[in-house]
């Protein structure tokens, strides 16, 4: 009934949206935040005082059911800008290179902390995606918009040139041409993980003794202050958001710009972050639409691979085929909300496993591949956290209750089945229960269907992976692109499958950077300069040569 009800409020959403033409294309915001969990007013969680996002939510699109692909940050990150499960383009360890900011260093020399199941050692490097991926960016480029990031990318490849206008510290809408439409991320990390211990001397805006506790954390002073951390952290970042709005409200443009406010995954907490349930999938969506402005509570569920289809939705451009999401919102929103959304889980920093995860309406069913290896992963940066170490100490020291210590069995079951309204927190598994035979065949059967239609990498081993897209163990090189000009009319081509060009136009005889303003090649172009550059690009290749024409 609830289901129904949703719709028909939907129904009369989009009944009331008005037509957007090609010459009216909408502004789009991001506003990326790090590790939260929907534990926010708009979500039933008051605890931090948000009224910058309470706002917000009052004239937005309140998501209950989104989720991230993988409840970490690369492999979350790579799904939102490619609209592909990481599992089926080789992105879903975390992480291969150090490649994670503006547009990312380009040196792979090392060998990272790395261990992939069989125990080899894994060198830093740039995933290489099948050749038809691209950052869905390049197609919002190519009609027109101005794309820039602010300034996270954390791809598990460098942000290559031809994805942004602007990218890095300074990226901004204002810089774009008048009237011309943008899409915008900017992205807050106040809230991740590391400032749980890099905040420790700032003052606590949260009572720790006022804050909700999980029923699988135990109830002490250092527990408590950490949550409280978190809930002070979200309080900050809700200051940040709020400025931002004030920016776009300046700049006279809220009322054509989309924002979309989500997180890349959990929460920063034990048992959030990382892992393959609620807690680590699950996260807050909001999103405002400047022609609708109302408070509505979207129930269908929404994964990180919808995000791209969607923005191309929105903006009115046709949505490539090799996308694995489901546009959610404009003119090509699918009729047919997903019944499952989908997660896993396999290297986390130095820690290796392999999980797949199947979320529907009533239940959670996962499935392990390593049953004797701990639920719990070890993890070294998660331990710079008051409390998890304290909680690791009271379970060796046999201090906590069933519920605080199922997150640490040293072995797993080959399944996990979980009723989402009996046990919100995943911590009663059903998978021996004959009660629940026909819906765990039911989701046993969706994941090995998901698995065969995405082409889940996961069973091959890391190493085996990388010497396929790094044969010999040296990055492959995108080919110089063919220049070709004719009355001031530049032509290019390039050989290299899968690539994409990018070129400068200037009067300046000079070294191009790959921040000096590269812009996408999808035409012709007329160049009525001395100079123009040109490079092609693909994910995870080292670019070309840069190639210097004078006319």
């Amino acid at each position: 009934m609830i289901r129904i009800i949703y719709r028909k409020l939907l129904l009369i959403y989009f009944l009331s949206t008005p037509f957007i033409s090609s010459s009216q294309k909408p502004n789009i915001l991001w506003i990326t935040v790090e590790d939260i969990s929907p534990t926010l007013s708009m979500y039933g969680d008051s605890t931090a005082i948000t009224p910058n996002l309470d706002k917000l939510a009052s004239e937005s699109l309140i998501f209950t059911e989104s989720f991230t692909t993988v409840g970490v940050c690369s492999p979350s990150r790579s799904s939102l800008i490619t609209g592909m499960y990481p599992v089926s383009i080789g992105t879903h360890q975390m992480r291969t290179g150090k490649d994670v900011f503006g547009w990312g260093s380009r040196e792979y020399d090392g060998i990272s902390n790395a261990i992939d199941v069989n125990g080899d050692s894994i060198p830093l490097h740039s995933v290489v995606t099948p050749p038809s991926v691209k950052c869905f960016t390049e197609y919002l480029r190519a009609n027109g918009y101005y794309c820039t990031n602010n300034s996270k990318t954390d791809y598990q490849f460098a942000a290559p040139v031809t994805a942004w206008d602007e990218n890095g510290n300074d990226a901004h809408w204002s810089n774009r041409e008048a009237n011309q439409p943008f899409f915008s991320v900017f992205n807050f990390d106040v809230t991740h993980e590391s400032k749980m211990w890099l905040h420790r001397d700032k003052p606590l805006t949260v009572d720790p003794k006022k804050v909700p506790l999980p029923p699988y954390f135990p109830d002490t002073e250092t527990v408590r202050n950490d949550v409280a951390r978190n809930y002070s952290n979200i309080e900050l970042l809700d200051q940040m958001v709020g400025k931002l709005i004030i920016e776009l409200k300046a700049d006279n443009l809220l009322d054509n710009t989309y924002i979309f406010f989500f997180s890349d995954h959990g929460g920063p907490l034990p048992r959030g972050k990382r892992s393959h349930y609620e807690s680590g999938l699950k996260v807050p969506l909001i999103i405002r639409d400047p022609y609708v402005k109302s408070k509505i509570f979207v129930e269908e569920p929404v994964s990180f691979v919808d995000f791209a289809p969607t923005i191309l939705s929105l903006a009115g451009i046709s949505i490539p085929e090799h996308f694995q999401g489901i546009p959610f919102l404009g003119d090509k929103k699918s009729e047919k909300p997903r019944d499952y959304i989908f997660g896993s889980g396999d290297r986390f920093d130095e820690t290796y496993d392999r999980v797949r995860s199947v979320i529907s309406d009533e239940f959670i069913y996962v499935k392990n591949y390593h049953t004797d290896r701990p639920a719990y992963k070890d993890v070294l940066y998660r331990k710079n956290i008051d409390m998890t170490n304290e909680m690791l100490m009271l379970y060796n020291e046999n201090k906590l209750n069933s519920d605080q210590k199922y997150w640490y069995r040293q072995t797993k079951t080959e399944e996990e089945f979980y009723r989402r309204s009996d046990d919100a927190y995943s911590l009663k598994n059903l998978i021996a229960d004959p009660n629940y035979r026909k819906e765990i065949k039911v989701h046993r059967q969706a994941l090995k269907k998901w698995q065969n239609d995405i082409n889940d990498l996961g069973d091959i081993p890391e190493k085996s992976l990388l010497s396929i897209m790094w044969p010999k163990g040296v990055q492959p090189k995108t080919l110089k692109p063919e220049v070709f000009v004719s009355n001031n009319v530049v032509t290019v081509k390039s050989s290299t499958l899968g690539s994409s060009i990018g070129y400068i136009i200037s009067d300046e005889d000079f070294d191009p950077s790959l921040d000096d303003g590269w812009k996408l090649y999808h035409e012709p172009v007329i160049v009525n300069k001395r100079y123009i550059y040109v490079l092609s690009t693909r994910l995870g290749f080292e670019d070309s040569d840069i190639i210097k024409i004078k006319l």
